[in-house]
């Protein structure tokens, strides 16, 4: 696809890689729509992306108000959506057997059900006309589950299979979908997470991390080819395939790290 004019709707778009994907694709040509909770956050973002037109709605994505509103005003200011990135997601560092309930709630509306309500909102006109992709930022984890991050992994491997299903779904009506999965990306992920904190030993990994404008470009140029997965770093696929080929090692390196807190 073809970046230049299209319409980008980009939800988790206040910072991290929704603000980088914002001023990636603003430097691609395309015309900016972006939602998060902070009014603030989305002006910084909106700027940082050097474009005067992009519209903001700040307002919780796990709210169906919100959602309709986001979605009606894009469609009221430029006429179409595009691409949707789906990226608005948080974190659960507690274990699932003990997280409470209402906390792997909350973290599965915004996760998933917020993603996929977006989803249900754009596909219709996409499907009218015959042509859009939807990007669903997932995680390495959705991949590989992640013992530190069990709630997390499930909800990133359910919009995984909510990707490839509805590409299966939409295959005739021109509309296409691509599943992103980071690695550890240098975000501000662990502050907002719903709970818990992280191995002391992932703070070895930080050396292996990328920065958020990294994984934008790689949306990006997903984007651009029509890519069905996009991992980033690349190097992230050699984990995927070691769980494939080697799953009772990676599982016990994974305890380990885990049993390190």
């Amino acid at each position: 696809m073809q970046l230049n004019g299209k319409v980008a709707l980009i939800t988790g778009a206040s910072e991290g890689i929704g603000a980088a994907c914002a001023a990636e694709f603003a430097r691609a040509g395309a015309r900016l729509s972006l939602t998060a909770r902070s009014e603030a956050g989305l002006r910084a973002a909106s700027n940082a992306a050097g474009t005067a037109d992009a519209l903001l709605t700040p307002g919780d994505l796990t709210s169906a108000e919100t959602r309709s509103a986001v979605v009606e005003r894009t469609l009221e200011r430029f006429g179409a959506v595009d691409i949707l990135i789906n990226n608005a997601g948080a974190g659960l560092y507690l274990p699932s057997w003990s997280a409470p309930l209402d906390e792997v709630r909350r973290l599965m509306e915004l996760n998933f059900f917020a993603l996929l309500g977006m989803t249900q909102l754009v596909v219709p006109h996409m499907r009218e006309r015959r042509s859009g992709t939807i990007v669903n930022v997932g995680s390495i984890a959705g991949k590989v589950p992640l013992p530190w991050l069990t709630v997390y992994s499930a909800s990133k491997y359910a919009v995984g299979a909510l990707t490839e299903g509805l590409r299966m779904e939409l295959r005739r009506d021109g509309v296409r979908t691509m599943i992103v999965c980071p690695g550890y990306v240098r975000t501000a992920f662990q502050q907002h997470a719903r709970g818990g904190s992280p191995p002391a030993a992932m703070l070895n990994a930080r050396r292996f991390r990328i920065t958020a404008e990294t994984c934008a470009a790689a949306i990006r140029r997903g984007v651009e080819r029509d890519a069905r997965t996009v991992v980033t770093p690349r190097t992230g696929w050699l984990f995927i395939l070691a769980m494939r080929l080697f799953p009772g090692f990676v599982e016990s390196r994974m305890a380990a790290l885990h049993q390190s807190t």
